[in-house]
C-alpha cells in the first residue's frame, strides 16, 4: 500500500469547514467583517483593555482598535508606527469607526479555507500531480483548497458544496475506501479442490430450482475447482431457497466432508430434517446440537450443528458454512473456521444470508468478500401489506379469528417484555393476559427466554398465536403463518421489518403483515408497504439511516461514509471500481 498515495487523498477529503475572505478592499462595510492594513498611531492603556488609534492605509480612515484584557503579546504587537494586518468587524460609534479585539492575519488578498485541524495546509499543485487519477476531478478538488470567491460564497451561504464539487468528493471518498480494502484481500490456496457433482441431487427435487439458485450453484462451482479457497456469500430474500444451494454444495464436496453451523437449535434440526429428506439417498448426516450425545462423526458426509460443533471432535471437512452468521460472534467464526485450516492452506468456505444488502454495498465489499445474489423467490409471496392503528384493532381481532379458524398461525411482536415509561406501547408483560384469556393455544417467549426453542417448536405443531420480541428466532419455517402483527413498527429499521414480514407466506399461503403504530401518516412505513422486494428495501432503508450502521455489521467495523450515499451512488462505485 502506497502510504504517499493515502496521504494526499487523505489531504484531498479534509475538506474546509469554511472560507475567509482577506482581501483588503478600498471600502469599509459596516456590521461586516473587513481586513486592513493598518498603522498604529496611537496607545491608551487602562486596566481592563487596550486602546489602539490606527491609520487603515487601504480604506484610508481613522480606526479606533479596543483589545479587551490585553496579553503582553498585544504591547509588543501593537507598537507605535507598526504596519498590522487586522481583520474585524466593523461598527460606527460616536463619530468613529470601531472594532473589537481584532485577529491578526498573515495571509491578505487571497481567499483562506479554514480546517477543522489548524495545522493542516491546503494540498499544492505539486502533490496534486502525483495523483495519477481523473484530472478533471482532481482539479475540482483542488478549487476546494484553493477556492475563487464565488466557491467560496457559495460554500458559506449554503454550508456545502456545488453538486459537481460534491461528485469529486464522492469519487475520492469511495476511491479512498477501495484503495484501502484492496490490501486487505487475501487469497490462500485451497486444502482441497472439489469436483462433486449437484446434478443427481436437482434431478432428484420434487420441484424445479430457479434461475437465481441454479446461478448461485455455479459460481460456488467455479470457487471449489479454481484451487482458490471460496470465500463468498450467498444474499437472498426469506425464503428465496438458500437452503438448496447448501445441499447442492454438499454435492459438490463430496467425497469430502462438509459442515454447516446455524444460529440455532430449531434451525439446525429443520435443516437436517429438510437434509434427510433431499440428500438421505447421497450422503450420510450428522445433527450436533447441545441436546445431542457426544459421538465419533467421522462416518457422516454432512454435519449439521449450532455452536456445539466448536465442542466436538470434527474429522478433517474440506468445506464450511455458516448461515446467518452476524447471530455469531466473531470468535466463534474463527473458531469453526480454524478448526480445519492446514497450515497455510485454508478449507472452502460459504456464508449465507437471509438478509438482502444493497448492491453498492456488495460492491464496495467485493475486494473482501465475492457476493452471489438470489432474488428469484421459487414461490411468489402474497402478502398485503398494512399501516394499523388503535382505531383498527377491532377489525384486525376479527380477521385474527378468521386465519385461526382456517387453522393458520399469527405471530405477534411487542417492542419490549416489560413495560417501560419510555415507549408509548404495551410490552408482553402486559398484553399477553388478553391473548391468553381470548384465544385458545397462545404462546409467550422472548429472546432470553431459557426455553424459547422448546416454546417455538410447540407452537410450530399445535399453535394458534405466539407472542414474542423481535429478540426471539423466528427464521424457522411456518408454512402456516398467515399473519404478523408488529407492535411499534416505526421503531424498528425497514430491513427488520422486512425480516419479520418474510416469515408469512413462505409456501405461497396468502399473508399480512400489519404494522401497529401510533404515528399512522408515518412516511417511511407507508413506503415500506408498497414493496415487498428485499433489495430494494434493503436501499430504501440506507435513506433513513447512516451507512455506517450496515458497514460495521457487515465487514469493517465503523465503515461509514461523509459524502457517498450507498443508496444512491451506485455508478459513481462502479466508476471507481473501473478506475482502481
Amino acid at each position: 500500500m502506497d502510504k504517499e498515495v493515502l496521504y494526499l487523498l487523505g489531504l484531498l477529503l479534509n475538506t474546509p469547514t469554511k472560507y475567509e475572505d482577506n482581501f483588503l478592499y478600498t471600502k469599509i462595510t459596516l456590521d461586516k467583517i473587513n481586513c486592513f492594513e493598518a498603522v498604529v498611531k496611537n496607545i491608551k492603556v487602562s486596566p481592563k483593555y487596550l486602546k489602539v488609534s490606527m491609520y487603515a492605509k487601504n480604506v484610508d480612515k481613522n480606526i479606533e482598535a479596543i483589545i479587551f484584557h490585553p496579553r503582553k503579546y498585544h504591547f509588543e504587537i501593537f507598537a507605535i508606527n507598526s504596519t498590522l494586518y487586522l481583520k474585524a468587524e466593523v461598527k460606527y460609534k460616536y463619530g468613529a469607526f470601531n472594532i473589537v479585539n481584532p485577529k491578526i492575519i498573515t495571509q491578505i488578498n487571497k481567499i483562506v479555507p479554514t480546517y477543522s485541524k489548524s495545522k493542516t495546509v491546503p494540498i499544492s499543485k505539486d502533490e496534486l500531480g502525483k495523483l495519477k487519477l481523473d484530472k478533471k476531478k482532481l482539479e475540482l478538488m483542488y478549487q476546494i483548497h484553493h477556492p475563487d470567491a464565488k466557491l467560496a460564497n457559495f460554500f458559506n451561504e449554503n454550508k456545502t458544496f456545488p453538486d459537481e464539487y460534491i461528485k469529486a468528493l464522492k469519487y475520492f471518498e469511495a476511491y479512498l475506501y477501495l484503495y484501502k480494502l484492496s490490501f486487505k484481500k487475501s487469497e490462500f490456496e485451497a486444502t482441497k479442490s472439489l469436483d462433486g457433482s449437484y446434478e443427481k441431487f436437482v434431478k432428484n427435487l420434487p420441484f424445479t430450482l430457479t434461475n437465481d439458485q441454479l446461478t448461485a450453484i455455479k459460481d460456488i462451482q467455479d470457487d471449489f475447482v479454481s484451487g482458490i479457497a471460496a470465500k463468498r456469500i450467498i444474499i437472498g430474500d426469506v425464503g428465496c431457497g438458500k437452503t438448496m444451494v447448501i445441499f447442492a454444495s454438499v454435492m459438490m464436496a463430496l467425497p469430502s466432508r462438509s459442515v454447516l453451523m446455524v444460529p440455532t437449535t430449531v434451525l439446525a434440526k429443520q435443516i437436517y430434517n429438510e437434509a434427510i429428506k433431499h440428500l438421505g439417498k447421497f450422503a450420510k448426516i450428522a445433527l450436533v446440537t447441545n441436546e445431542n450425545k457426544k459421538s465419533d462423526l467421522s462416518e457422516f458426509d454432512f454435519i449439521v450443528g449450532t455452536h456445539a460443533l466448536l465442542y466436538r471432535d470434527i474429522p478433517e471437512s474440506h468445506l464450511i458454512m455458516i448461515d446467518e452468521q452476524h447471530r455469531f460472534g466473531t470468535n466463534q467464526r474463527k473458531q469453526i473456521k480454524n478448526l480445519f485450516n492446514v497450515g497455510k492452506k485454508r478449507i472452502h468456505s460459504l456464508q449465507f444470508s437471509a438478509t438482502p444488502i444493497p448492491r453498492s454495498l456488495a460492491l464496495m465489499n467485493s475486494d473482501l468478500i465475492d457476493h452471489t445474489f438470489i432474488e428469484e423467490l421459487p414461490f411468489p409471496k402474497d402478502i398485503d401489506t398494512l399501516l394499523i392503528g388503535k382505531k383498527d384493532f377491532k377489525d384486525l381481532l376479527t380477521h385474527i379469528k378468521q386465519e385461526i379458524e382456517q387453522k393458520h398461525q399469527i405471530i405477534i411482536i411487542y417492542p419490549l417484555v416489560e413495560d417501560s415509561e419510555m415507549i408509548d406501547y404495551q410490552s408482553i408483560e402486559s398484553a399477553k393476559d388478553y391473548w391468553l384469556k381470548s384465544f385458545d393455544k397462545v404462546y409467550v417467549t422472548h429472546g432470553k427466554d431459557k426455553d424459547k426453542e422448546k416454546v417455538l417448536e410447540e407452537f410450530s405443531d399445535s399453535g394458534n398465536i405466539l407472542i414474542a420480541t423481535t429478540l426471539v428466532e423466528v427464521g424457522i419455517s411456518l408454512p402456516n403463518l398467515s399473519i404478523i402483527v408488529i407492535v411499534g413498527a416505526e421503531r424498528l429499521g425497514l430491513a427488520s421489518l422486512h425480516q419479520l414480514r418474510g416469515r408469512v407466506s413462505r409456501n405461497g399461503l396468502k399473508g399480512y403483515c400489519y404494522l401497529y403504530s401510533n404515528d399512522e401518516k408515518n412516511k417511511r412505513l407507508k413506503e415500506f408497504s408498497k414493496t415487498s422486494n428485499g433489495f430494494e428495501i434493503a436501499t430504501m432503508d440506507l435513506k433513513y439511516r447512516n451507512s455506517g450502521d450496515i458497514m460495521s455489521g457487515y465487514t469493517q467495523s465503523g465503515a461509514s461514509f461523509k459524502w457517498i450515499d450507498l443508496s444512491s451512488d451506485m455508478d459513481i462505485i462502479q466508476e471507481v471500481k473501473k478506475a482502481l
